[in-house]
Parts: C-alpha cells; sequence; structure tokens
C-alpha cells in the first residue's frame, strides 16, 4: 500500500501539547451493573493507545462512550478541549469526527462497497455525493480494494470487510480513530492485513485508540497500554514496561493466563 498522507491529510485541531481526547472520571452502568468506574485518559496528537483486558473488562463500552453511542452517568470527555457530553447536546456534530470501527464490520450486505463507504460521508458530513464517491475510490485503492468497489460485502474476505469498515471510518477524516477488537472476527490468516493497515495509520500520524488482544501489535504500535479490569485502569504505561515487567498484581495475573493460553 503507498503511504497516506499524501493525498488524505490527518486533521488537526487541538493546541499544541493539549490532549485531543480526554476522558475525566467517566462512569457508565446498565441496570444495577456498573461497567466502568472512573476512567480517566488524555490522549495526544498523534498517539495511539492500546486498551486490554478480559472481556467484560469495559474496553468495549469505553470506546463505544467516546463515540457517543451510548451516554455516560457521570464524568466528562473532551474533543480538542471542549466538551462533547454536556447533558442535552447533540452528539451528532462530534461523532462526526470521531471514526468507530467494530469487530464485525457492520457492512450493510446489500449495498456495494463503495457506497459502504461514502454513505456516512453524505449523509452525516453532507459531502456531496461525487466528491465522497472520489475519496472514497481514492482511499479504497490505497488499501488495495480499487477493483472490489463495485462488488457487495458477501464477495470479500473478512479482513477486505473490515479493511472497508476502516475505509468508511477515515473518509470522515476522524480526529480519533476508536478501534474495537477489530481483529477478533477474523480467520487467523486475514489478521496481518488488517493490522498492517492500522499500522500504517499510526506511521501517518492517525490519533487512535484501539481495544485489542493482540499483545505483539500493541507492543509494536501503542504509545500507551492501558489495562483495564471490571470498569478500571488497573495500570497504564509504556509498552515494554506494562508487557515485560507489568507492577499491578492484576496485570500480572492477565498476562500469564495470556501466555499460558497461548501454549496450549
Amino acid at each position: 500500500m503507498s503511504g497516506l498522507g499524501a493525498q488524505h491529510s490527518v486533521a488537526t485541531g487541538a493546541p499544541a501539547g493539549a490532549p485531543v481526547l480526554e476522558v475525566r472520571g467517566v462512569t457508565k452502568s446498565y441496570g444495577d451493573t456498573q461497567v466502568l468506574k472512573g476512567i480517566d485518559l488524555a490522549i495526544g496528537e498523534h498517539q495511539a493507545f492500546a486498551l486490554i483486558g478480559a472481556s467484560g473488562s469495559g474496553k468495549s463500552t469505553l470506546l463505544r462512550c467516546i463515540d457517543l453511542l451510548e451516554g455516560i452517568d457521570d464524568g466528562d470527555i473532551f474533543l480538542d478541549g471542549e466538551p462533547i457530553t454536556v447533558p442535552g447536546m447533540n452528539p451528532v456534530p462530534s461523532r462526526r469526527r470521531l471514526g468507530l470501527v467494530f469487530q464485525a464490520f457492520n457492512l450493510f450486505p446489500h449495498m456495494r462497497v463503495i457506497d459502504n463507504v461514502t454513505l456516512g460521508a453524505i449523509k452525516a458530513q453532507k459531502i456531496p455525493a461525487a466528491d465522497a464517491r472520489e475519496q472514497g475510490l481514492a482511499l479504497l485503492a490505497r488499501f488495495g480494494l480499487e477493483a472490489r468497489a463495485r462488488e457487495y460485502p458477501n464477495k470479500l474476505s473478512g479482513g477486505q470487510q473490515q479493511r472497508v469498515a476502516i475505509a468508511r471510518a477515515m473518509l470522515t477524516r476522524p480526529r480519533v480513530l476508536l478501534l474495537d477488537e477489530v481483529t477478533s472476527a477474523l480467520d487467523p490468516e486475514l489478521v496481518g492485513e488488517v493490522l498492517d493497515l492500522i499500522r500504517e495509520l499510526k506511521d501517518q500520524g492517525m490519533t487512535m485508540i484501539l481495544a485489542t488482544h493482540e499483545m505483539s501489535f500493541a507492543r509494536d504500535v501503542a504509545d500507551q497500554i492501558c489495562f483495564l479490569e471490571d470498569g478500571r485502569i488497573v495500570e497504564q504505561g509504556l509498552p515494554e514496561q506494562i508487557l515485560s515487567a507489568p507492577r499491578e498484581a492484576a496485570t500480572q495475573r492477565f498476562l500469564a493466563r495470556l501466555i499460558h493460553a497461548n501454549r496450549l
């Protein structure tokens, strides 16, 4: 794939040194179950944060709250220094500045690839259809999918469908790309092509938060790793420190379980 930065630049807007995205004291419950218990994060320009932890630790819920698909119970979320979780605020303008990619692709099966990529930009961003199509085809070409633009999702491999989903998110030029276990639904032989694409986006300066179970990838790509357990960030630090010399017993137990499972 050719470089992404030359024709599809990453948007900017945060003051120098200020976080692009900040999460302060965020809590979230479903009924009597508290899923997030006071989350604090600050993501700087061009940084990649990896969220790791067992299923049910709160990773996906946190991403959905940041993308405003879920309302929060308490706390605040800021994008470029502006609060985006004020009660009564219309979430649509803020959501236009965020891009969320789901683990299950969420492509429309009745729409061709190019229409899946451009629909959100046309409807949400009000980009003229012809411009969105031109930009969408350019993204698909750089993602190695130009020849698939007129096909339907069921004709694509899982890895290709996930690359289409990422192209759809990138077309709106998000300030922050949110990736929710984007390789977990893929066959092992298809994981690499998606991880390569995310790595290239990071190299081109994309600010991103990714929930992942791919520890070697998190080590290579992330600037910071956050280990979540039971709705809390138990430990945060540089990848080498978290993965090679975790300080917290809970982090040590989680990584030990992963190593044991991978040896079976």
